[in-house]
């Protein structure tokens, strides 16, 4: 695979959207859906792209989809985008993959979250803590011992996640 490639994008769109109330990957912010700013930001990344929307194990939340991902993954690395996070910008993203760490969160917040990029060899990790019964990113991401790149305070709009209309009504107006 080409040393370009061994990074693959996979933004995560299977979630019950409850807060929404619709599916959120399918809502339009200006002229994309939520998934089309996901995969406009994959392509200005240069890299390939898969939307995963059915987890082998549903149920399990993002670590479900964590390890639907890593199972089905050609590179040795991917890059987890979110569906609802249409702000992100590809200099920050650029920044977490610089770190080339087996496990690399953004964190803010307080917290870490999307994006974040994961080596495949965490798949075994990954299955012991669906095993054991713990959906937790935060305790995942920690008992890994993930790398975190703190989004400075100024960046922090760019992970803004949209979960409810008003939420996506704000979003529409920051357009604007």
């Amino acid at each position: 695979m080409n040393e370009k490639y061994s990074i693959e994008a996979v933004i995560l769109a299977g979630g019950l959207s409850r807060r929404m109330g619709k599916q959120k990957a399918q809502l339009r912010l200006g002229r994309r859906t939520l998934l089309g700013h996901a995969r406009a930001l994959a392509a200005d990344l240069g890299l390939p792209c898969r939307v995963l929307r059915v987890d082998r194990l549903p149920g399990l939340g993002p670590l479900g989809g964590i390890e639907t991902a890593l199972r089905r993954a050609k590179a040795g690395r991917v890059l987890f985008l979110s569906c609802d996070m249409p702000f992100l910008q590809p200099g920050l993203v650029e920044q977490l993959l610089a770190m080339n760490a087996p496990a690399a969160f953004t964190a803010a917040f307080g917290k870490v979250g999307f994006p974040f990029c994961l080596s495949r060899e965490i798949l075994p990790k990954v299955a012991a803590q669906l095993a054991a019964g713990q959906l937790s990113l935060q305790a995942f991401s920690r008992k890994i011992r993930a790398r975190r790149l703190r989004v400075p305070k100024a960046d922090w709009p760019q992970l803004d996640n949209l979960n409810t209309p008003a939420e996506l009504a704000a979003a529409r107006a920051r357009l604007h």
